[in-house]
């Protein structure tokens, strides 16, 4: 079968990518690769023009400062309009979100009306922001998501600006204009599955070939994760990680070391990332984040979400990482059992590793969305 994934924001779509591959399906990507992070895809619609270029840079935002256009936008949607004639004859298209192709509303509305109709059938993957999520999240009715920041705060609009877009009538239209073209909507995680209930869950599919498991068992210090994503830093709240870690620092002084990055290219995040015993991913999460996954593949003790739901959905009776929330005191506590029982993190390290492999193989996960495709 012949299957073209738009959207690329966590790797996600590279790992779905490798499992089909494996059962012997023709696969290609078609994104940005997420500006900074960079990854992989087939057909790059990145706006090399209007965001590597410093002084096109400087006259998009004059012009956006004026007339509030974003030519990044309008660039994406021109790149993805050059493939189109490209991009034919798939079996399956599947958006990573309904705005996958990045661009204004209109554009993508334009574009993914000739990309559905020079294609077979079309799906929707819901694993990240988007219009019903954003609602759901705005009623306020969970004990916490990414939107708490705002929620208890108004002054942090222009934080989600990014987030709050999909509320917007154009955006809106978008979601709606997708949802009703495409054969099914599936949902990567229970952050998601929260707030479409319906929808079907497959979860987030690791490439476990790739990802070597490395023993965490601690000789000298407990080494400490905190990479911040200042884009995202909020939404996870990692102001409260950061008032952990400077206590953290302060009462284990000769037992920890702490490492923390901003902003950094994927690669470079993983090979600093690689050298810690714990990382410190989210606090406003139900389930993991991509991040969170790799990390645990590797077999490292991740601060992430892992709520009842989690646990119930997986009949988990021991910890596969910790379930991190919004509280300084508490995420301090755990990080303090772990420095003074450090038998526990290489524990949680291999159960973390087994877990993954059981559910999130991503040669299973493959066949899971060939089942829902219905391509067998």
């Amino acid at each position: 079968m012949r299957i073209l994934l738009v959207g690329e924001y966590s790797r996600l779509h590279n790992s779905l990518k490798e499992g089909l591959e494996a059962l012997q399906h023709e696969v290609s990507i078609i994104a940005t690769g997420d500006n900074f992070k960079k990854f992989p895809v087939d057909y790059s619609i990145h706006p090399k023009f209007f965001l590597d270029n410093k002084f096109l840079v400087f006259c998009n935002k004059v012009l956006f400062r004026i007339f509030k256009t974003d030519l990044q936008l309008a660039e994406k949607g021109i790149r993805f309009w050059f493939f189109l004639s490209k991009l034919k004859n798939y079996d399956v298209v599947q958006l990573i979100n309904s705005n996958a192709i990045e661009t204004y509303p209109f554009f993508s509305k334009y574009l993914l009306k000739k990309l559905f109709n020079q294609n077979k059938k079309s799906f929707l993957l819901v694993c990240g922001e988007d219009t019903p999520v954003i609602d759901f999240l705005l009623k306020d009715e969970v004990k916490y998501s990414i939107l708490t920041p705002l929620l208890q705060n108004k002054k942090l609009a222009s934080n989600y600006r990014f987030s709050l877009k999909y509320t917007h009538k154009n955006y809106r239209d978008l979601y709606e204009f997708v949802s009703k073209k495409v054969s099914k909507i599936m949902v990567s995680d229970f952050d998601y599955k929260i707030a479409l209930p319906e929808k079907t869950l497959i979860p987030n599919p690791v490439n476990t070939d790739k990802i070597t498991f490395q023993a965490t068992a601690v000789f000298d210090k407990v080494i400490i994760f905190l990479g911040k994503n200042n884009s995202s830093a909020i939404k996870k709240g990692t102001v409260f990680f950061e008032e952990a870690v400077s206590i953290i620092q302060k009462k284990y002084d000769s037992k920890v070391d702490i490492i923390k990055v901003e902003n950094v290219p994927y690669n470079e995040y993983i090979a600093l990332y690689n050298q810690s015993h714990i990382l410190l991913d989210q606090v406003y999460g139900y389930d993991q984040g991509y991040n969170a996954l790799e990390a645990m593949a590797k077999g490292k003790v991740v601060f992430t979400g892992a709520e009842d739901e989690f646990t119930a959905h997986y009949n988990l009776t021991e910890r596969v990482c910790v379930n991190a929330i919004p509280d300084v005191d508490y995420l301090v506590n755990e990080l303090s059992f772990l420095i003074e029982n450090p038998d526990e993190i290489e524990a949680i390290g291999k159960r973390a590793r087994a877990f993954i492999e059981q559910e999130h193989d991503y040669i299973k996960i493959a066949q899971k969305y060939l089942n829902a495709w219905n391509l067998k």
